[in-house]
């Protein structure tokens, strides 16, 4: 999840009649028309897909399997505690 800020930014009326009237004509919101024009004017470094700021996952040797899970009696006994 990308997170957002809220901020108040003061522009002129006029300049902000013709936003609102931009963002109808595109069908849009505003807040959209300013992040993209924003985008244009400072562009960021964002992340490739998939590519994430985050730990990798951790992982673990399970050595193998321990029981075929379409066995439902050897499931059972598994998840029991018995071998």
């Amino acid at each position: 999840m990308i997170p957002y800020m809220d901020m108040v930014v003061s522009i002129n009326d006029t300049l902000a009649r013709r936003l609102r009237e931009e963002a109808g004509r595109r069908a849009t919101t505003t807040s959209a028309l300013v992040e993209a024009g924003l985008r244009l004017l400072l562009p960021l470094a964002e992340p490739e897909a998939g590519e994430f700021d985050a730990p990798p996952l951790p992982s673990w040797d399970s050595r193998g399997f321990r029981v075929d899970i379409a066995d439902r009696d050897a499931l059972y006994r598994s998840m029991e505690g018995d071998k």
